[in-house]
Formats: structure tokens, C-alpha cells, sequence
């Protein structure tokens, strides 16, 4: 059998980033080194970059944290829903009472739907 051949890489990242991922890992039972190992075989596999690059540029800047990406999904939310209740269309919601998630009609009906 042959000895794998490891080698030691040396990556700076900011400090907060690395101790969510290191959080995320740690859920997933995996450390740090075996994600990025799992990151370069992915690469490698598909030849490619396994997620969306681009030179796009958002309202999010360099140091983002999930609360202004949770505020921009929310108020994207919101606006569509706007543009639906306008359109006469059903807005899907959910009962927390029931459990159960439903459309709202224009007309203030709901229709649950069965899961």
C-alpha cells in the first residue's frame, strides 16, 4: 500500500468566519480540514467553482453577517406578497395554531393544504 502524500495549507480568513464555520462543522461532525478537503474534491470533480462566482456586486459588502441577508430576504418577502395581494393572487401562510399551511384569497378565504 501506498503512503497518501499530505501536505500542510496555510489559508488566513477572517476571525468570525471561521468560528461560524467551525461551529457549522462541529453540528455536521466534521472539523475544518476535512470540509476544505470535501471543498477541493468537489473542485476537482466538477472542474469547477461549486457555487456562484461573480463580479456582481451587492448591498451586502465584504463583512456581511446573516442579519442584513435575513432583512433583504424578509423585505423581498414582503414586497412580493404586496405585489400578489394586488394581483387579486393567493398569499401562501401558516397557521401556528393548526400547524398547517394555507393560501389566502383576496377575498379573505383560506384554503388549507394537506401534508
Amino acid at each position: 500500500m501506498v503512503a497518501q502524500k499530505d501536505v500542510c495549507v496555510t489559508v488566513r480568513v477572517d476571525k468570525d468566519l471561521k468560528e461560524n464555520a467551525d461551529a457549522l462543522f462541529e453540528r455536521l461532525g466534521l472539523n475544518m480540514s476535512v470540509a476544505f478537503n470535501m471543498f477541493l474534491r468537489q473542485v476537482v470533480n466538477e472542474d469547477a467553482i461549486p457555487f456562484l462566482v461573480s463580479t456582481k456586486r451587492t448591498d451586502f459588502g465584504r463583512e456581511f453577517s446573516v442579519n442584513p441577508i435575513t432583512d433583504v430576504f424578509n423585505t423581498t418577502v414582503q414586497d412580493d406578497i404586496k405585489v400578489n395581494q394586488q394581483k387579486g393572487l393567493p398569499i401562501a401562510k401558516y397557521d401556528k395554531d393548526k400547524n398547517q399551511a394555507y393560501l389566502e384569497f383576496a377575498d379573505g378565504t383560506k384554503e388549507y393544504i394537506n401534508g
